[in-house]
């Protein structure tokens, strides 16, 4: 089992933003150092659906705003 990545909130900003753009799930991976790509399609959702503040959360952590 592989150790937690915690990435900062200006990095999961960049990718959404570099997402909307329309730059490739793959591209925004590699230029971001993304290992997870579940991961950045997770953010995405948040961004959808008007969850933004989850940007901000610690690994593990969910709580309710």
């Amino acid at each position: 089992m592989g150790t937690r990545v915690s990435y900062p909130v200006e990095v999961k900003l960049k990718a959404i933003e570099m997402r909307l753009e329309g730059i490739p799930v793959k591209e925004v991976m590699e230029t971001l150092q993304i290992r997870n790509r579940i991961q950045l399609k997770t953010w995405m959702r948040w961004h959808r659906n008007g969850e933004a503040y989850r940007l901000a959360q610690p690994v593990g952590q969910s709580y309710t705003h």
